[in-house]
């Protein structure tokens, strides 16, 4: 047990001071949780801080209370909002502050020093700008799987992935963050039960990329033993930049700063909170969000030549997708052109000629993926449809594919999932043609339908979504026990190796092989064939 305390009232000594969290019950579970909130992880990043890496938390002398969520990062609110109209997402709080980088542990009440039980990390989504730890429970997964949970914070946007370039900002502030938690959970976890010898590391979206990030990177080496990217990877288009001066200039402009690096540290140092926050308001009209940048440090290289020179940790590995990634709240987050209206040819070239733009693609990459999603119809359904496909495609299932075969061919395990279910909960919320959307899998994955208080992204489902439910906890804490997601009473699981096999997730589970191998192929073969011969054509020209 921890400590002789009064139940109800557990406490914990951890390498830093002593903690005092609280104990709660999951519906349907015999096992209580013990949960510790905002605990700090790293100093405050304020100050001269600010824009430098985490340093070590300050020791605490007295008892500290560890009940309440910490602070989200400093972000945007108006996304809570969006989130709440679109996604029914409650968050228990909505307090931003630059002092922000605390995390959340639930462990099993019954657990002791000697338990060593699996640790399962959770990065959050948010595309690097938004998002806290307060918007995820992890008492169901504790509860049903005997797991520990920890989810963490790290810095967001300016804050967070600002750079230079060069030495002033080297940017990046916001995965040495996540590097820092990952160092507080090999000291610290086994006082809660935890073994720092068996950390899963498990995120979605940005939290995905953020999984295969620190993959990558020589600084989290040995700091975890398995990983899960959800719904994000870290080879998807955007998610790094290797030259992010044009970034830094919105940002500096529109500070009032000027234009030298030395120049922008000083002056972004001296704004508060306030005018950060302003700042990054403005900054995300002209920008989609804030993506991490090649450093030298943190990726010692461009992340296709990690990749390709399979200069990664070769931990076991699950990937997934959803079936509709691109299906309504993506669209909506990036003010696109709303799928409910009818959707004509020029609409969507257009979309299409700025995303091209946003990624420096070459312009006939744009003619050659309309040809291949949209042919030549006309009817608006069938137009949002393949246009929905396309974006989906490019930005999270070809990339998954991808990554997922290389891992496989550096010899580690990879297992692969698509995600099938659209949640009943959105059933008057979303338009009827969205299926699994992103960030829908979440909900299950955390046991949500068991948790009572912060309905956090799911509400109420039927039988059939809890059984659901029961079987990703189940799966994902397995993989978390032993590398390997298989178990009794659960379908096979197959491990994706040449024949590419993956498991489909509906309100029942199936094997599926291949997924989605003919557009696959054009993303892999054809595309890459076709620019290169007019890339050809054009150097003949030119001489």
């Amino acid at each position: 047990m921890f400590g002789g305390q009064k139940s109800g009232q557990p406490e914990v000594v951890t390498k830093y001071g002593r903690l005092l969290g609280k104990q709660i019950s999951v519906a349907g579970a015999d096992r209580l949780v013990n949960v510790f909130l905002g605990i700090p992880f790293a100093k405050p990043p304020v100050g001269p801080l600010r824009f430098s890496p985490p340093q070590p938390p300050e020791p605490w002398s007295n008892l500290r209370n560890s009940t309440s969520f910490p602070p989200m990062c400093l972000q945007d609110l108006g996304w809570i909002e969006t989130l709440k109209i679109l996604e029914k997402f409650e968050n228990p709080t909505t307090e931003i502050s630059e002092d922000c980088l605390y995390l959340d542990v639930y462990t099993p009440a019954s657990s002791n020093k000697k338990a060593k039980l699996p640790v399962m990390v959770w990065i959050h989504g948010g595309g690097f700008t938004l998002g806290g730890a307060s918007a995820y429970d992890g008492s169901a997964l504790t509860a049903y799987e005997n797991v520990v949970v920890v989810i963490i914070q790290y810095r967001l946007g300016i804050l967070g992935f600002l750079s230079t370039g060069d030495e002033y900002i080297r940017g990046n502030w916001g995965l040495l963050d996540q590097v820092a938690a990952l160092q507080w959970v090999k000291e610290n976890i086994d006082t809660f039960g935890g073994d720092s010898e068996s950390v899963t590391l498990f995120g979605e979206s940005a939290g995905g990329i953020s999984v295969g990030a620190n993959i990558l990177s020589p600084m989290s080496k040995g700091l975890f033993h398995k990983a899960i990217s959800q719904s994000g990877v870290v080879n998807l288009p955007g998610s790094t930049i290797s030259k992010p001066q044009a970034l830094t200039r919105v940002i500096a402009n529109l500070a009032g700063c000027e234009m030298t690096s030395s120049a922008i540290v000083n002056c972004l140092r001296k704004k508060t909170e306030k005018e950060i926050v302003s700042v990054t308001t403005e900054a995300l009209k002209q920008i989609a969000y804030f993506p991490p940048v090649v450093d030298g440090v943190f990726f010692p290289k461009e992340v296709d030549e990690l990749l390709a020179d399979k200069e990664l940790s070769t931990v076991p590995y699950m990937v997934g997708v959803n079936n509709h990634e691109y299906g309504w709240i993506i669209p909506n987050l990036l003010k696109f052109p709303l799928l409910q209206e009818r959707m004509h040819r020029e609409d969507i070239i257009s979309a299409l000629h700025k995303i091209t733009s946003q990624l420096m693609l070459p312009v006939e990459f744009l003619s050659l993926v309309a040809d291949e999603y949209l042919g030549d119809t006309n009817d608006p359904d069938v137009l949002r449809a393949q246009f929905q496909e396309m974006m989906g495609d490019f930005l999270f299932v070809f990339p998954a594919i991808q990554v997922s075969r290389y891992y496989r061919d550096s010899g580690a395990s990879v297992y692969f999932y698509e995600f099938q279910h659209r949640p009943s909960i959105f059933k008057d919320t979303k338009p009827h043609f969205v299926k699994a959307d992103h960030g829908d899998e979440i909900g299950f994955v955390f046991g949500n339908l068991f948790i009572s208080g912060n309905s956090v992204l799911v509400g109420d489902g039927t039988e059939e979504e809890k059984q659901l439910s029961r079987k990703m906890m189940k799966y994902w804490a397995n993989f978390a026990r032993n590398g390997n997601p298989n178990g009794n009473d659960l379908v096979e699981w197959p491990v994706f190796d040449l024949k590419e096999q993956y498991l489909e997730f509906n309100l029942k589970q199936g094997k599926g092989q291949k997924l989605k191998e003919k557009r696959i192929e054009f993303w892999t073969k054809s595309l890459v064939e076709k620019l290169k011969t007019i890339k050809d054509k054009e150097k003949r020209t030119e001489l």
